[in-house]
Formats: C-alpha cells, structure tokens, sequence
C-alpha cells in the first residue's frame, strides 16, 4: 500500500512538473518579399505576451516595416506618428519593462523591440525589429565588451564572429524570439530600395498569424 502511495506521489509530481512547462509559441509573418516562422522565447514572458495579443488582434496587420537598415535591423509594427516630438506617447502605444537575460543575445535573425533612449531601457509595445548585423572580430568583440560593460560567452562570441549580428545591443534591448525558419527573409527585405533613413520606397506590408501546436509543427517540417 505505501509503495502505491509512493508510486502515485511521484507520477502526480512528474504530471505537474510536466502540465507546468510552458511551451514555445510560434508566429507566422508574412510579406510581400516571402515569410518565416519565429519562435517566440518562454524567457521574456512579458514581450512574449504582448507580442501575442497583438497578432490575435490583427494589430501588425495593418502596419509596415517603416525603417529597414541593411547590416542592422529591419524596424516596423508602429508608425513614427505615435510617438509625437515632445516625448509625449499617443493612446495607442504603451511602455513595456525591459527584460534582459543574458542567455538571449542579438544574433542575425533575432526579433527584440525597439525603444527610444529612456532610463530604464523600457520598450515601446509595438515596436519590433529583427536583427541583420554583421559579422566581428574578436578584437570588435573585445571593444564592444568595455565600451558596453558586456561579457560575451565563447558561444556567443563564435555566432558573431560566425553568423553575425549586432552585438552592442546586447543588455539594452529586450528579445522576444528569432526565426527558425526562412531566415533568408532578411536578404529579400533589405534590397528593397529605401531612402537615406530607411524608409522604403514601397511598403512593404506585414501580416502575422499566430500558429496551432499542429499549424507549427507542418510548417516547420
């Protein structure tokens, strides 16, 4: 009878270790240059949250990729107009708490939001970028520690110098997720023609849809 009490205990704290564990969540983002998949990270619950509320409610529908910065990131989710000159921000845009681990850092293909220059390093709630970079050298890598106050693992250090990225954002812009799948999204984006201030010729429109556990695992076959 105790071995069976026992044997019950341990399946019912396995279950709730189990039924605990949140699982990644996965978006679909499309444009007129193609799509991807990106993997939203349990780590920054709170950007992960809001970045899915915005896609149920259609929110990036109905904006662009305004800035698009080749070997630096590609900007869009929220017209410049909600943010007004004195620093005053409209209805529509809200403040979000930073969220910084130091295991999420700014390789290519990396989604964090974006923020103006405030104290706490808050973010903007519907502001996002994704990470095209470039890639360092060890000796870039070094300068970027001591002028940042930054500590980059070998790990990291070898994605840098490697796949690349934009290292010196590292601490001070919150990650929410990366593609995992259709990374060459970014090379199709960044040759569209744009101005000195990377803002696009043409739009170029977004549509993201949050995915099915089933809907997720198709796409990512």
């Amino acid at each position: 009878m105790k071995r069976s009490l026992f044997v019950l205990a341990t399946i019912l704290c396995l279950g709730s270790v189990t039924f605990g564990q949140q699982k990644n969540q996965y978006v679909k983002l499309e444009t007129p240059q193609g799509a991807c998949i990106i993997s939203l990270y349990d780590e920054t619950p709170k950007h992960r949250d809001n970045f899915i509320k915005l896609v149920k409610s259609k929110y990036f529908n109905a904006t662009t990729f305004n800035r698009i910065l080749k070997g630096f990131v590609i900007q869009g989710g929220d017209p410049d107009s909600l943010y007004e000159k004195g620093h005053t921000l409209k209805s529509e845009q809200q403040w979000l708490a930073a969220e910084f681990v130091p295991a999420l850092y700014h390789r290519r293909g990396v989604v964090a939001m974006g923020r103006d220059v405030n104290p706490p390093e808050a973010s903007f709630t519907t502001q996002f970028y994704i990470v095209d970079g470039k890639t360092w050298t060890n000796e870039q890598l070094d300068a970027i520690e001591k002028k940042y106050k930054l500590h980059f693992t070998e790990a990291q250090r070898e994605a840098y110098r490697t796949v690349g990225g934009t290292p010196f954002l590292d601490q001070h812009y919150t990650i929410f997720g990366e593609i995992v799948k259709g990374i060459d999204l970014i090379d199709k984006i960044t040759v569209v023609k744009v101005d000195k201030a990377g803002n696009p010729d043409t739009a170029v429109w977004m549509k993201l849809t949050l995915l099915t556990p089933k809907q997720a695992a198709r796409a990512l076959k």
